[in-house]
């Protein structure tokens, strides 16, 4: 029999076997194992009471012994699942409490940079990735995957700037709608050549000084000069201005501010209309005339004149010494990747000259039995030196070698102060991908066989090359035949006209 004794007594006795229970243990028949026992105080209570029928039981027994048999089933089930493999058993405590702390830190650590300090979430760039579990591989991530796109050159890193802009969008809402598709037609190099986009950029300042309306209580000498400015700014993002528009820009800039405020808003208008036609009149129109003519004076018939991709003015002088009955011949030589000098080919052969052209890597060659060279010009620099086209360079040196009279023919409005040593402090970057290597399709940017998708290519694609003035014979102008030493003096003449 089981007893149990009362509260009041002492720690209760284990249970009593007689002696039918130590035979039946000799036999080898196995007794009813022991029910867990449950603390309370001094004494133990027993999960399975063998107590009475008749005896009553208070109510907090019955929960003790409830929450006894409720543990004893927990353990049988524990007993009852098969082991865990070997490899599932390999974390130990302090790999459990390291990959804790990276779930969840402490409130007392310091949250990482970019991490909130209140509720610990972070960001997804300074989130770090959590710990796995042995034999589960990580994914890989765009960090470690190699960088795609044409690399640039650490030596003339500062001219590359921020990239061209190559649509409308998050174009300011001042900016008129003829400036918008001015800077995208420069952009994509439909309007190229310097007089043609300083003639076009004053034509739509015309549109946009027509449509613009001084505000309640402003002068429109000095709200127009802003307004202006945001047009500039945008085509500034489309291209870098050229010598000629930065020096015309100047000077509009100069006559709105002569203007008097007292004057009505549409004669202002027509005043600045006016004036502007008189400067695109006499600075690109005349100025070309004269210089053509002053040019065109200096072939004879037999000769046969060198050029390099396309200007301007140089055609116009060709045209009209052929205009004139002389009979020379004309070789144009050519680069890419713009490849102007084929249109200026074209234009002369229409015209009925005889016209060779060539590519700059045949000029070794091209330039046997040349008689004189004429060659257009971006800008004259302060310390006689021309910018030019990329290669103008090559030709003007090639040609000094012969002791060929290498001839420059440059508007007024193309001077400028600045000095320029070399044409890697000062020149324009055009965008890598417009070299376009042979076999590539420019227009599938996304081909994982495209060539800008080579991480150790670096592109290089300047625009200008600076000639020094040693290999330049003449500078011919509207202001009369110069040497190089005397670009100054034209400019001087020039911003006071």
């Amino acid at each position: 029999m089981v007893s149990i004794l009362d509260d009041t007594q002492g720690a209760p006795t284990g249970p009593t076997t007689n002696g039918k229970e130590k035979e039946s243990s000799a036999t080898g028949t196995q007794t009813p194992s022991k029910a867990p026992k449950i603390p309370n105080g001094n004494k133990d209570i027993p999960a399975k009471p063998g107590a009475q029928k008749d005896e009553k039981i208070s109510g907090a027994e019955l929960k003790k012994r409830a929450k006894a048999e409720k543990a004893a089933k927990r353990a049988q089930s524990k007993q009852e699942q098969p082991a865990p493999p070997k490899d599932a058993t390999k974390n130990t405590k302090s790999e459990i409490r390291s990959q804790r702390d990276t779930i969840s830190p402490s409130p007392h650590q310091v949250p990482p940079k970019g991490q909130h300090s209140r509720t610990g979430s972070a960001s997804a760039t300074s989130q770090k990735p959590l710990q796995l579990r042995p034999g589960q591989q990580q994914a890989p991530t765009a960090e470690h995957e190699p960088r795609k796109g044409i690399q640039k050159l650490a030596f003339v890193s500062h001219l590359y700037g921020i990239p061209r802009r190559t649509s409308i969008a998050g174009a300011g809402k001042d900016v008129h709608p003829s400036i918008l598709a001015l800077g995208l037609q420069m952009g994509n190099y439909l309007i190229c050549g310097s007089n043609a986009r300083c003639v076009s950029t004053l034509l739509v300042f015309k549109r946009v000084i027509d449509a613009y309306t001084t505000p309640p209580n402003n002068s429109l000498p000095r709200d127009l000069t802003l307004h202006l400015s945001a047009q500039i700014d945008y085509l500034k993002s489309c291209r870098p201005l050229s010598i000629s528009m930065g020096n015309a820009i100047r000077w509009l800039k100069l006559a709105i501010s002569t203007i008097d405020p007292d004057l009505p808003e549409y004669q202002a208008k027509t005043k600045l209309n006016s004036a502007i036609d008189n400067f695109i009149r006499e600075r690109i129109t005349v100025a070309g005339q004269v210089i053509a003519s002053s040019a065109s004076s200096r072939i004879q018939d037999g000769d046969v004149i060198l050029t390099f991709a396309k200007s301007s003015i140089v055609e116009r002088t060709l045209a009209e010494a052929h205009r004139q009955g002389k009979s020379f011949q004309v070789r144009v030589v050519d680069s890419g990747p713009l490849s102007e000098g084929r249109n200026l080919a074209i234009a002369l052969a229409n015209l009925g000259l005889r016209v060779q052209y060539a590519s700059i890597h045949t000029l070794s060659h091209t330039v046997q039995g040349v008689t004189k060279v004429f060659l257009g010009a971006h800008a004259m620099m302060s310390n006689g030196r021309l910018y030019s086209r990329l290669g103008t360079a090559l030709v003007a040196m090639t040609a000094k070698d012969l002791d060929l009279p290498v001839m420059i023919l440059c508007e007024g409005i193309k001077f400028t102060d600045k000095v320029s040593l070399d044409s890697i402090a000062t020149n324009e970057m055009a965008p890598p991908h417009e070299l376009g290597f042979c076999g590539t399709d420019v227009s599938k940017p996304g081909d994982e066989d495209d060539w800008r998708n080579a991480s150790n290519l670096m592109g290089l694609n300047l625009m200008y090359d600076l000639t020094p003035a040693e290999y330049i014979h003449m500078v011919i102008t509207e202001y009369g035949n110069l040497p190089p030493s005397s670009v100054p003096v034209v400019q001087r003449l020039s911003t006071n006209t």
